[in-house]
């Protein structure tokens, strides 16, 4: 009996990969986790890093001096924590597939990337928006990854995004739309009666992977199910015009901010609490004064002077979108607090110096969520925590009972959370 792939991705909509089996050459635990007050978060990559010398500041612990980057957020020093001496895992630009995982090996042939911090967080409080998460990318792949390995396709237009988020269709297109989710339905029943039939003539290592593999089919059925009756459901209201799409692939800094601004939107109407973004790495110039290479070529400077002098006007007008969406989630409130205070940001990326592709001491600043902040975590980076108990930090924040996330040995120690 025979599973076909393209049956399968037809039937999800989204990416759920056929496991590998022996025949054919720790699911992690599930809980509530809806709590009175939403907790969101959002993360974000920036693929080429930023420069060390301006990103990391000298002194460690809460007085620390502004870093020429920093600086330019420094009304809201007391809103975020900048993180150092933290490792990814290696592989150069390929770590980007496990940015967000944790899995050694990703991206390099032959390894199985896992489930990301968002997907893993989506299992226990994506049902509670209309969205489980939003993957978005400024670049075309996205950083989520489901628990069969495969990476979810990410949202590169915001126009469509803003359309399916807040723009109500037709009868005939509700219609058609309530038609494909029951038709993916069958699809699923029909593909998880096949695999059944399939685990009878299978071992005990085979059988185990191919049940992980039906949970994530009920997975599936279970927000298809979910879906339906969030599209029978008014979309929210919105004092916003629905955006052009950038046709310029290069202009980093604008697609930068139309996705920005769509994350806060989202946010701002519960449309989701789980949000990934991929920053564009562009190999043409982007259209900002000043720069006359692409910034992939500026990240590998060399220590070239006249790279790293227009890698810091790109870089610096990166920051300064970063600031406009702490600034737009600051001054939001829901209840008695601020969209930042309910929401943690994370900044970071695989490369800790892009022109060497070392993936050692990242940088790493995390805003907003309930944390304690205004401090610089320095880590020594020789026996440093791995980057993981990061992600079980924001995962507990989020109100999620785990004390692990792949190669974490716990929560990361020195960030604590406010009572807010």
């Amino acid at each position: 009996m025979q599973v076909s792939r393209r049956r399968i991705f037809r039937a999800a909509g989204v990416s759920l990969a056929l496991p590998s089996l022996d025949v054919f050459g720790s699911k992690q635990a599930r809980g509530g986790a809806a709590t009175a007050t939403p907790r969101r978060m959002v993360c974000i990559c920036a693929p080429l890093g930023f420069y060390p010398g301006d990103f990391f500041p000298k002194q460690s612990g809460k007085n620390y001096a502004l870093s020429p980057y920093l600086n330019l957020l420094r009304e809201y020093r007391d809103d975020f924590t900048v993180i150092s001496g933290l490792a990814g895992i290696n592989g150069g630009h390929q770590a980007i597939d496990g940015f967000l995982t944790g899995v050694p090996g990703a991206g390099q042939p032959g390894i199985r990337n896992g489930i990301s911090v968002d997907q893993l967080a989506a299992q226990y409080i994506g049902d509670q928006t209309r969205f489980a998460s939003l993957t978005l990318s400024g670049q075309g792949l996205g950083l989520s990854w489901t628990r069969t390995g495969a990476r979810v396709p990410a949202h590169n237009s915001p126009s469509r995004l803003f359309a399916d988020m807040f723009l109500e269709g037709n009868q005939k297109q509700v219609q058609a739309k309530l038609s494909d989710l029951r038709e993916r339905r069958s699809v699923l029943d029909d593909v998880r009666d096949q695999a059944k039939s399939m685990r009878k003539t299978l071992g005990k290592q085979d059988r185990n992977t191919l049940d992980e593999y039906l949970e994530s089919i009920r997975d599936l059925e279970r927000r298809l199910v979910i879906d339906e009756q969030w599209v029978k459901t008014p979309k929210p209201t919105v004092d916003a015009e629905q955006p052009r799409d950038i046709a310029n692939k290069s202009d980093l800094i604008g697609r930068t901010r139309l996705l920005f601004d769509l994350t806060h939107l989202a946010i701002q109407t519960d449309s989701t609490r789980l949000i990934t973004i991929m920053l564009s790495g562009t190999t043409s110039p982007p259209p900002i004064e000043g720069v006359s290479l692409g910034h992939h070529d500026l990240s590998h400077h060399g220590k070239d002077p006249g790279k790293l002098e227009q890698l810091r006007i790109v870089e610096r007008e990166c920051l300064k979108v970063f600031h406009d969406l702490i600034v737009k989630l600051r001054r939001s409130r829901e209840g008695d607090a601020t969209l930042l205070e309910r929401t943690m940001v994370y900044l970071g990326s695989n490369l800790g110096d892009a022109s060497s592709h070392s993936t050692n001491n990242l940088p790493i600043l995390l805003a907003g969520g309930g944390f304690r902040h205004g401090s610089h975590l320095a880590f020594d980076s020789s026996h440093a925590p791995p980057l993981c108990n990061l992600y079980v930090s924001m995962l507990q924040r989020l109100g999620i009972e785990v004390d692990t996330f792949n190669s974490a040995t716990g929560p990361l120690s020195g960030l604590t959370t406010t009572s807010a």
